[in-house]
């Protein structure tokens, strides 16, 4: 069995209190430039496995879908089939990642995953008639107008969370990137009915797609032992 420090789910445990301290030598972790982390250097131990790569290919798979609908692949003009996703994979299954990352003491991730799967529910609930959000606008106008202060809303989001990773993270710092300006394009199309902005917002998107993708993959290879292959994040020393 590897030792803790060669292991990259474990990390360095230190003791930062001493004998007789209120927290002992298993109290906080410790991980290097190397270790993968996106943002913070410190883990507080836990049994729980890394939920990264669960809710980067949530995140990956509802957004790569959506997208390829924005830039009317195969003739498709309506989203609601990605409803199902947004609901279970991009929303549920990614806000338990985030829960699962607070223990872990990675606030990063458990602020962004839990954010993002807030964000895919809260889209689904749009397009459930049952909702009855869309019913309630009579002026089509008004409703793209709303929706369009909804995505500029995430977009702002998504820059503060680019500034977290700006210069720990080369991977997390493209993928952010693309999906700001992914959630810039659709928000300025629905405010001025623009189709060319919409497929933008597509392309920006299934990138944004793919790159999560890579990261969910690199992040599950870094967690075994034996794995075929290691895929480079660009960390960065601070």
């Amino acid at each position: 069995m590897a030792s803790a420090a060669n292991d990259a789910e474990k990390g360095r445990v230190e003791n930062l209190t001493g004998n007789g301290g209120t927290r002992g030598s298993t109290d906080i972790e410790e991980y290097g430039p190397r270790s993968g982390d996106p943002v913070s250097y410190q883990r507080y131990p836990s049994h729980i496995a890394n939920p990264g790569p669960m809710g980067l290919f949530s995140f990956a798979s509802t957004t790569f879908i959506l997208s390829m609908y924005n830039v009317g692949t195969r003739g498709i003009s309506h989203p609601n089939v990605v409803v199902g996703m947004a609901i279970f994979a991009g929303g549920l299954t990614q806000f338990i990642a985030g829960m699962w990352e607070f223990p872990r003491g990675n606030v990063f991730g458990a602020t962004a995953f839990a954010s993002y799967g807030s964000f895919w529910m809260s889209y689904a609930t749009i397009f459930i008639p049952g909702s009855g959000i869309m019913a309630a606008f009579t002026n089509p106008q008004e409703l793209n107008n709303a929706i369009g202060i909804y995505l500029i809303s995430w977009f702002m989001i998504t820059v503060f969370f680019l500034l977290a990773v700006l210069r720990r993270n080369v991977a997390f710092t493209v993928l952010l990137s693309a999906l700001s300006v992914a959630l810039l394009l659709l928000a300025v199309a629905e405010w001025n009915g623009m189709e060319q902005l919409q497929k933008g917002g597509g392309v920006f998107g299934i990138i944004t797609g793919l790159i999560a993708f890579y990261i969910g993959v690199s992040e599950l290879l870094r967690a075994e032992s034996r794995a075929v292959a290691r895929l480079p994040l660009g960390l960065l020393h601070t």
